[in-house]
């Protein structure tokens, strides 16, 4: 099947990439008219119905016409000579308040009218209502619904005009506005880092340009794997944005964004694979036609690629039987991403191969004269020397980043931290002087049985217990539904709402004292942010003891079919065991240490391990499988192992510099999650590159020799003479050759 795939595509290249360039592009379209249709961000939509946050998000919707993608914005209003509010100011106030209500906010004028009709219209009619006023009466607080994605620029774009017209109204009255909450906050970080944003994407791409141009000294080999993986990249996300439209899946909002990243590192390893092997082989058969040679390279690569892209898909895969929804839908997400970069790694690729041919390596005159032994045959000399040595001081130094897990702690904020905007001025401002969770309270949601009614005395009861909490600062009134079938109690916390004490006092005190007085014949529920994550840490907790070794048995399953061994799989299992518990634990060093956060963000674990062992194992299967090749040959096993490193380290490298730079891009963005998985992946890529693939694994092998390919042995790999005549040459010449630095398998 690859065979037939890589040669239809050398032998038709440029029907397969004409045909690449029509569907890419049209799935790139179809990616940017939907995928904020497609995305949700609210967290407490993706828990079952069974936990008591989503019934009370059910009964919210149901009984007081809650909309799902509903963003509060609370609005700050305060005389602008600081003087207290007054009784007429608190009616100016709510008649500004009112008249805000009624205006239809219009989304402003499209920057470019050549995609303006892919562009949602978000215009909508906000309902804004007073909340409070502070104790000295410092300012007043509206609470504003606007409904929509809160990750959509649009939605952006609606909030500021509805910003800047209730500035310029209370302006009027002679009063100041702040604005603050997800949206606010959300649009304040994206418009503060748009730039820097810019810049590191801008210097990400250009760092994989110059990468390829100092391995390969080539104008094609820099251009050729950027432009191509973007094009995959973009179809693969309007693959999956098309199929979540057509199914009713609902995406996470970090989805796109995560599906970009690894695609592009992804594909650029598979397509570096390519090149290495392709360079390769151009030298060693200077007579033959370059889509010969495309084709053979392609057939022979596109094995290891398949064996490494499926590992990734398994390892996703997985997250299909987590309860998180937001896991559920990102790991068949990103295999099915990873899916279409296979596919094209065994079309698109081969075709770009055999259309360039030796141009792809232009000017560099690599092609026509042998390279000289370099740091990356030193290595592989200084392993096979001491290999115990070198696995220790590898283990040393996974051990002591591991430490790290000692006293670990899972972080649910959403926030964007401590930024220096507007919106985090204002909420600072709002601490000051009212419990922290007033402008995101919890809420308890109470319902009668069918053919009951609820009043206000009946439930006098439970507002009373609520008060008494430590760490309840006030109990807003009880509201009933319009057939009074249900009932909302607002409760403010003095904890930030996002935080882990928050959590602990929702899912403790505050619901022992729900059920506790909870009246006979009716039902309660309490929801509210610190509710949802107080749940999403148990979905979490759950999807964790369930998914990991799920996943771990089927890379080992995978690694026992490629590599025909019981012994080969264990190795390498235990190695990217290490990678991800240096990888965490060093995480958990640098955010809850050194940078002082509350914790890891709660995704990490999960998704750390997925791409760690995922990705790592992809370099494991590199390295290994170049060492059964060279151990098929005559000689010393050790001996096989240097020239296994010689051979694949610089293809491994300059794979991990590309995708560890990929992931790293992420740690700029606004979103904290997104911020600490781009710094741990990229940091568990290096570690996977440069110390599993490239030291620890030869130099366990090393130490084990044949016997770790048990109950098989190492055999001679089909076409091994073919694909290598110069191996039969004088040992000076051997010698000389072995220090090519681009032969993948």
């Amino acid at each position: 099947m690859i065979r037939a795939l890589t040669q239809f595509s050398t032998r038709n290249p440029w029907k397969v990439v004409a045909l690449w360039a029509v569907v890419g592009f049209s799935l790139l379209f179809v990616a940017q008219m939907l995928i904020f249709r497609v995305t949700q961000t609210q967290s407490g939509d993706f828990l079952p119905p069974t936990y008591d946050s989503a019934a009370a998000l059910k009964v919210a919707e149901e009984k007081f016409g809650a909309k799902p993608d509903a963003n509060a914005v609370t609005v700050l209003v305060a005389r602008q000579d600081g003087s207290p509010l007054g009784r007429a100011d608190e009616q100016r106030i709510a008649s500004t308040a009112k008249e805000l209500s009624a205006r239809r906010v219009t989304m402003p004028p499209a920057k470019d009218d050549e995609t303006s009709f892919l562009a949602e219209d978000h215009s909508q009619t906000p309902r804004v209502a007073p909340v409070m006023v502070a104790p000295d009466r410092g300012f007043e607080l509206l609470n504003v619904q606007l409904t929509g994605n809160s990750m959509d620029p649009g939605m952006h774009d609606l909030y500021r005009a509805f910003r800047d017209t209730a500035r310029g109204a209370f302006a009027e009255d002679g009063m100041r506005t702040g604005f603050t909450g997800g949206l606010a906050d959300q649009a304040d970080t994206q418009e503060a880092q748009e730039t820097t944003s810019k810049v590191v994407g801008a210097v990400m791409v250009l760092l994989i340009m110059v990468i390829n141009v100092l391995v390969f000294r080539s104008v094609l080999a820099a251009f050729v794997p950027l432009i191509a993986v973007s094009l995959i990249s973009g179809a693969a996300t309007g693959a999956v944005a098309g199929t979540a439209m057509l199914t009713g899946v609902k995406l996470d909002a970090s989805t796109p964004s995560m599906i970009s990243v690894v695609l592009l590192g992804v594909g650029i390893d598979y397509f570096l694979f390519l090149l290495f092997r392709f360079r390769e082989q151009l030298r060693a058969r200077p007579d033959a036609h370059a889509r010969a040679v495309a084709a053979d390279v392609s057939a022979r690569v596109g094995t290891a690629i398949t064996s490494a892209a499926l590992t990734i898909v398994a390892a996703f895969a997985t997250l299909g039987v987590a309860t998180f929804g937001q896991f559920r839908v990102l790991g068949p997400a990103i295999a099915v991403s990873v899916l279409v970069m296979l596919f094209a790694s065994l079309t698109l690729m081969p075709a770009l191969l055999a259309v360039t041919g030796r141009k792809m390596f232009w000017p560099s005159r690599s092609l026509t004269r042998e390279p000289r032994p370099g740091l990356a045959a030193r290595v592989g000399e200084l392993v096979a020397r001491r290999p115990l040595t070198m696995v220790v001081a590898s283990v040393a130094l996974l051990g002591a980043l591991a430490a790290g897990l000692a006293g670990i702690r899972m972080d649910f904020s959403q926030s964007a931290g401590d930024n220096d905007t507007a919106a985090a001025a204002t909420a600072a401002e709002i601490r000051r002087s009212l419990p922290a969770g007033v402008s995101d309270p919890t809420t308890v949601y109470v319902t009668a049985e069918p053919g009951r009614t609820l009043t206000a005395r009946s439930l006098d009861a439970l507002p009373a217990a609520l008060t008494k909490v430590d760490g309840v600062g006030k109990v807003g009134a009880t509201v009933l539904n319009g057939d009074r079938t249900a009932a909302r109690i607002d409760v403010y916390l003095t904890a930030d709402t996002q935080s882990a004490a928050a959590r602990d006092l929702v899912s403790g005190p505050v619901r022992t004292a729900v059920a506790g007085h909870t009246p006979p014949g009716t039902r309660a529920h309490v929801g509210g942010t610190a509710a949802i994550f107080a749940d999403i840490s148990t979905a979490v907790d759950h999807d964790l003891r369930t998914v990991f070794p799920v996943a771990a048995a089927l890379i080992a399953l995978i690694l026992l079919i490629l590599l025909r061994s019981l012994l080969a799989p264990v190795v390498l299992m235990i190695s990217v065991g290490l990678g991800f518990a240096a990888t965490l634990g060093a995480s958990a060093l640098f955010f809850q240490h050194l940078l002082d956060k509350p914790g890891v963000n709660f995704v990490l674990p999960l998704v750390l391990f997925l791409f760690v062992v995922a990705l790592g194992t992809d370099y494991n299967i590199l390295i290994s499988d170049r060492i059964r090749e060279e151990m098929a040959r005559p000689g010393p096993a050790r001996a096989a192992v240097a020239r296994a490193v010689r051979h694949t380290a610089p293809a491994i490298a300059t794979a991990g510099i590309v995708l560890a730079a990929s992931f790293g891009s992420l740690a700029v963005t606004p979103s904290p999650s997104t911020q600490q998985i781009g710094f741990a992946t990229g940091l568990g890529i290096l570690l996977a590159a440069f110390v599993l693939s490239i030291v620890l694994v030869p130099a366990l092998t090393a130490l084990i020799g044949r016997a770790i390919w048990w109950p098989t042995r190492a055999a001679r790999t089909p076409g091994h003479d073919r694909a290598r005549p110069h191996e039969e040459r004088s040992e000076h010449a051997e010698r000389s050759e072995e220090g090519r630095s681009a032969y993948v398998h």
